[in-house]
């Protein structure tokens, strides 16, 4: 082969590496957030005042009293059930945004980890027109007896790509389980071992998340998770296949994304046959994500195609538990 041609395929792995792991890639891509519709209840208006009737009128009324005949009796009906006055509207209930109270949280039972206590699934990570792989990922996870979960993920570079564009990400999500499923706490990324300024802090107490990047400081709905707990957070979507809809954290943003569902399909991969559930979001980018129903809904294959064209897959090529130490 030409040293020339040679040099340049380098140099397009290269290209093709940084335009994976140098972008923001999101697992699901989202609209923006309509804004909540608030109501307030307010005392009633004062009654105006009514003059008293002339006397004449007064009289004339009485007179067409004493003129109307004598309503009947009303009789008893057995086994009538009273009616009581209409209640007034509850406009604040209904329009408010569904938002569960700390008390109600708190007494909630919390869901159970549909996953064993540790594990991990490991990626091959593809460039599409390319047909080679130019990175991995691993994901563990830690689910404890006191309602508490772990979750870390590492992606990196590897072959050529590793050798002209050394990169390694990691990324960790913690938080308790609730009844809706997991619930994070703190977001933490790292760029080659070193604070990449894309870390988040929630409070549930205010439904509030705090955004290392800039300092914000945003509301946030029930549910909401972060990029890595999302993955994981799908095992306890009951109505997944009818699609869904997601608040979730970057560690940049703060948005609502909507998920399509696109069917059941049979997939192949390194790590065996799957039955999964197809999902895709649509925003700027298109985002795929193929769930198998038959292993805790894990994500076996992941596809990323940016503004350009350009494809990206994860293909699972193993699941497990780590050895005993």
């Amino acid at each position: 082969m030409p040293v020339a041609l040679f040099a340049a395929l380098l140099g397009s792995l290269v290209i093709h590496a940084a335009a994976l792991f140098g972008t923001d890639i999101q697992l699901f891509g989202g609209g923006r957030e309509t804004p909540p519709l608030r109501a307030e209840l307010r005392p009633l208006p004062e009654a105006p005042a009514v003059a008293a009737p002339e006397p004449q009128q007064q009289s004339t009324a009485t007179a067409k009293r004493a003129k109307a005949p004598k309503p009947a009796t009303a009789r008893p009906v057995p086994n009538a059930v009273p009616v009581s006055a209409p209640a007034e509207p509850e406009t604040a209930t209904e329009i408010a945004p569904e938002m569960p109270s700390t008390a109600t949280r708190q007494a909630a039972e919390p869901a159970k980890p549909a996953l064993p206590a540790v594990g991990y699934i490991r990626f091959a990570i593809y460039k599409d027109s390319l047909g080679l792989q130019i990175g991995r990922a691993e994901h563990r996870w830690e689910f404890s007896g006191d309602s508490r979960y772990r979750l870390k993920a590492i992606t990196e570079t590897s072959g050529l790509a590793a050798l002209f564009k050394p990169l390694r990400m990691e990324t960790e999500s913690q938080g308790a389980m609730v009844a809706g499923g997991l619930q994070p706490e703190s977001y933490r990324s790292l760029k080659n071992g070193s604070d990449n300024n894309e870390s988040a802090d929630f409070d549930w107490t205010t439904a509030q998340v705090t955004l290392a990047r800039d300092g914000s400081v945003q509301p946030i709905a029930p549910g909401t998770q972060d990029l890595l707990s999302l993955n994981y957070q799908l095992a306890y979507l009951g109505k997944l296949p009818e699609g869904s809809e997601m608040g979730v954290v970057t560690g940049k943003k703060y948005e609502r994304y909507a998920i399509d569902s696109l069917g059941e399909e049979e997939i192949e991969t390194p790590a065996g046959r799957f039955r999964t559930l197809h999902l895709r979001a649509m925003t700027d980018n298109i985002t795929e994500i193929w769930i198998a129903l038959d292993r805790q809904r894990l994500p076996v294959k992941i596809r990323f195609t940016d503004k350009k064209g350009d494809s990206y897959e994860q293909i699972v090529t193993e699941i497990g538990t780590p050895p005993a130490n």
